[in-house]
């Protein structure tokens, strides 16, 4: 089957996205499938596999914003030939956050009528947003922290944010309000901390999150195919999951099947493919969850399009349920085909 992999684009998730795509690549191949690779931030031009250009590693912090605002997303997309897509059953998005994540690109693909990985374009923008994702959880009896959205170009949003802060107490986790892989966010104790922590989350959006801190054990569900795979505990080397701890050998510890009870595992589970579904999730996704002292889940978000590195959580369930990484992203293209005949 001839597959066009998706990656790289201008969000700050960028070098994650590159080695994604390149592990998925080579998981393709190994599956016997043609495989043609498209940076989207580079030009709309599939071409041929050629390691050498591909990204090897991931830095320990996120691409620089100004560099990321000097790519030319609209240039590639004029440069884009529809051509090249004659002959391509599946695309494979391995795009991570921005507009690879957040339904835009999944927007453009729908007009073309291919067959797409993932989510379709409402469930990405809901996912991708973290207040309409945690008011939908609410809804739906989803337990999920506390948080307070803020837009920054509201005035006088210094004194509203102390407020607001001040009522879901501290200490507290400031984040922007699209965004992932831990970017821009801040665990902060002290009312001081907040100016600075804000500052940070904006330099990502204009929208953040003021959320609710919960101690305890970070854990995950992934989903495939509307089934959960078995949990992971991620123990990271220092307090807060963050970028770093995300991408850097060695940094974390990860447990799989994370050591709970066989009731806490179906508890969070289940709570992980009720939020899939609520949001409207196709195919496979990571679904975040952080499990206070008394044992109860709080859902963070659902990543639609989430990593596929070597350290990626997705890969690691999978293979713990005896599913390959090349029979994972085989699997994940069917259900791309299945859905794409479907609708």
């Amino acid at each position: 089957m001839k597959i066009l992999v998706l990656m790289g684009g201008d969000s700050p998730e960028r070098d994650v996205s590159l080695v994604s795509g390149k592990a998925i690549i080579e998981g393709l191949k190994k599956s016997g499938h043609q495989v043609l690779a498209l940076d989207t931030a580079d030009s709309w031009k599939a071409l041929p596999v050629n390691q050498k250009s591909l990204i090897q590693e991931i830095g320990t912090q996120p691409p620089d914003v100004k560099e990321l605002s000097r790519i030319d997303t609209a240039r590639a997309l004029r440069s884009f030939d529809a051509k090249d897509l004659k002959d391509v059953e599946v695309i494979f998005i391995a795009l991570h956050g921005g507009k690879g994540e957040d339904g835009t690109i999944q927007a453009v693909l729908d007009l073309t009528g291919k067959s797409y990985t993932g989510s379709g374009v409402l469930a990405s923008a809901l996912a991708m947003n973290k207040h309409m994702s945690k008011k939908i959880f609410q809804n739906e009896g989803i337990l999920t922290p506390g948080w307070a959205f803020w837009n920054l170009h509201n005035k006088n949003r210094g004194q509203e944010l102390a407020t607001a802060a001040e009522e879901i107490g501290y200490p507290l986790v400031v984040k922007p309000n699209n965004q992932g892989s831990t970017v821009g966010v801040s665990v902060i104790e002290k009312p001081n901390q907040l100016g600075e922590a804000v500052k940070i989350a904006e330099e990502f959006s204009s929208q953040i999150i003021l959320e609710e801190f919960i101690p305890g054990r970070e854990i995950t569900v992934a989903i495939l195919d509307n089934k959960p795979l078995p949990v992971v505990e991620i123990v990271p080397e220092h307090g807060i999951y963050d970028y770093e701890c995300k991408y850097t050998t060695g940094k974390s510890k990860y447990i799989c099947p994370a050591e709970l009870t066989p009731q806490q595992t179906k508890n969070v589970q289940q709570a992980g493919l009720k939020a899939f579904q609520a949001l409207g999730c196709e195919g496979y996704a990571r679904v975040d969850f952080r499990m206070n002292p008394d044992g109860k889940f709080y859902c963070l978000e659902v990543n639609t399009l989430p990593g596929m590195t070597e350290h990626s959580l997705v890969p690691k369930a999978a293979q713990t349920a005896g599913i390959s990484f090349s029979l994972l992203v085989d699997r994940i293209v069917q259900l791309a085909l299945k859905r794409g005949k479907q609708s």
